[in-house]
């Protein structure tokens, strides 16, 4: 009975392997410029063995993405015991942290922003941390000029985002600095107290 656990174990280590493989591929050549072919020899497996975990191209691409958002959560993910203020400076810092390390990555990325799979999961992402910021900013329910300009943040915060990592003339307490008065800005114009966020 001992067996089919164990190789269990490793079908999933496998894919997981693949799909970190795929993960940095991705991101250097971009979905157009992969196939199949190319990321099993890269992977340096045969392209049945890859076909028998992702069925496509897309298939894979999807999985890749899907763990990427997934892995992005978690990573900006804070104590809910502290004030809504320290969690936005943990979670901003925390994220910046990644781009700095995953430029290529980042601005492939966005780059990739027309690819419908790429699109959903940006836009997954999004709504996901908007929803998180504003129950942080007001559990009770965010009035809709908060709810507008916090979603708006984020588009903005891609903004400089890809202009810190183009640029590069910029540090990263800058660009948290920028980020942070950005949204607390946003917030007053939307009548939100900003006393609010210093408090648990």
């Amino acid at each position: 009975m001992g067996t089919p656990a164990y190789t269990r174990l490793n079908v999933d280590e496998r894919r997981r392997q693949l799909l970190e493989r795929a993960t940095a591929l991705f991101a250097t050549h971009g979905y157009d410029e992969l196939s199949m072919a190319k990321l099993a020899r890269e992977a340096g497996i045969s392209k049945p063995l890859l076909y028998h975990y992702f069925p496509s191209k897309r298939d894979l691409f999807e999985a890749v993405l899907s763990d990427a958002a997934e892995q992005h959560l978690r990573r900006i993910e804070t104590d809910d015991t502290l004030s809504p203020a320290a969690q936005l400076t943990i979670a901003v810092g925390a994220y910046l942290q990644w781009i700095e390390e995953n430029t290529g990555a980042y601005e492939k990325l966005l780059r990739s922003a027309g690819i419908p799979e790429v699109r959903e999961l940006i836009d997954r992402v999004r709504e996901e941390t908007a929803k998180r910021i504003l129950a942080g900013i007001a559990p009770d329910g965010p009035p809709p000029k908060v709810r507008a300009a916090v979603r708006a943040w984020l588009w903005y915060m891609d903004g400089v985002c890809l202009d810190w990592v183009r640029e590069r003339d910029l540090d990263k307490d800058e660009v948290q600095g920028l980020l942070l008065g950005t949204l607390l800005g946003a917030l007053t114009a939307a009548g939100f107290d900003p006393s609010r966020l210093s408090t648990p």
